[in-house]
């Protein structure tokens, strides 16, 4: 399943560990393959700079790890549908790598409950269909 994480899951699970950590350790399985776009990564490095006091060696570590899992995505295309451009980024990232969801824990994309046939999934939701 390829699937893109909001920056908000990824945050949660650095910081909070929990469900949306879960999450990010089911990318450890090749069956799953992360997307990660430039701009989700440096999206993640900045509120990991501003809501945590970790060092910038941690913060490095964490984006090595989140490249070593990940597959590099490059969206062509700008999409503008979103009251949040950062949302838009999501979306962009998910149609460039073909992406089969999308999770979030953001209401706006949440409340969009797709986009381009791509289910946009909560935490647990995801969880639940890797689950099975």
């Amino acid at each position: 399943m390829r699937v893109v994480l909001d920056t908000n899951v990824i945050i949660s699970a650095v910081l909070f560990g929990g469900r949306p950590a879960a999450v990010l350790r089911s990318f450890d399985e090749p069956a799953q393959t992360l997307l990660l776009s430039n701009h989700i990564l440096v999206e993640i490095e900045s509120v990991l700079r501003r809501k945590s006091r970790w060092p910038e060696q941690f913060i490095g570590k964490v984006r090595a790890d989140l490249i070593r899992v990940a597959e590099w995505v490059e969206p062509a295309i700008s999409i503008a549908v979103c009251r949040d451009p950062d949302d838009d980024r999501i979306l962009e990232a998910a149609v460039a790598g073909r992406a089969d969801c999308i999770v979030s824990g953001d209401a706006d994309l949440l409340s969009m409950k797709s986009f381009q046939q791509i289910p946009i999934l909560t935490v647990s939701a995801f969880l639940e269909l890797t689950e099975r």
